[in-house]
């Protein structure tokens, strides 16, 4: 307890830090994704090869890939790029098959009703298929997050800062408290951006509160508040 008292100011450094590089992949994958499903999922004959592509950069090690980067795109070592690069690769890794299962999972009736009022093959992407297929994409960049900011804490090993430096660090130098810290805040973060998520996905998709609504047969507390006035 001593040590995090003392230490707090380098922590929430860290944490800025570690947001700084972890929350950039996240949005980038979600973007680079959406046009990946939405190839695999309009052209059959294309799928198994994009999201076989998308699964195999997941194999990938992630410190080999940390070395390799700056070669390939002429950076220093040390730069944060490297990790928002090759954590973005990770995101599209599993982000895209959630993509394609989530456009996959729209009716087609659906999309024949729409198309037969007017839509575009664009507009009805954007405007139908897209947001019906938004609670898989969420459940889908829930799981980026979580993967993301666990993973920016591998960067540490070559110097970057986030707060696998308290793992670093504290194994370098025995101290069990500073590694434990970097444990709990990095759950913390992902428990929070977690939330954030939902409540975005709240907003964004109240249809997706009414479905679930439906499914369990319970209404909500103003609904029984209602019914028993």
């Amino acid at each position: 307890m001593n040590w995090i008292v003392n230490n707090l100011p380098q922590v929430w450094q860290l944490t800025l830090q570690h947001l700084a590089t972890a929350l950039p992949p996240i949005v980038l994958s979600f973007v680079i994704s959406v046009p990946i499903g939405w190839a695999a999922n309009r052209f059959r004959w294309s799928r198994g090869f994009l999201l076989t592509v998308c699964a195999l950069l997941y194999a990938v090690p992630s410190l080999p890939l940390f070395f390799v980067l700056p070669a390939l795109i002429g950076t220093g070592l040390r730069d944060s790029i490297n990790v928002v690069i090759a954590l973005t690769l990770y995101g599209v890794a599993l982000m895209a098959r959630s993509t394609a299962d989530g456009l996959e999972s729209v009716d087609s009736d659906i999309q024949l009703s729409a198309t037969a009022m007017g839509f575009s093959g664009w507009s009805r992407f954007w405007r139908v298929e897209l947001p019906l297929a938004g609670p898989v994409l969420l459940a889908g960049i829930r799981v980026v997050a979580a993967s993301t900011i666990s993973l920016t804490t591998v960067g540490a090993v070559l110097g970057i800062p986030s707060l696998g430096i308290l793992f670093t660090d504290g194994f370098q130098r025995g101290i069990v408290a500073e590694i434990l810290t970097g444990i709990v805040v990095v759950i913390a973060i992902a428990l929070l951006v977690d939330a954030l998520l939902v409540q975005i996905g709240r907003l964004l998709m109240p249809w997706g509160r009414a479905n679930a609504t439906a499914r369990t047969g319970r209404p909500g507390r103003r609904a029984r508040r209602a019914a028993t006035a």
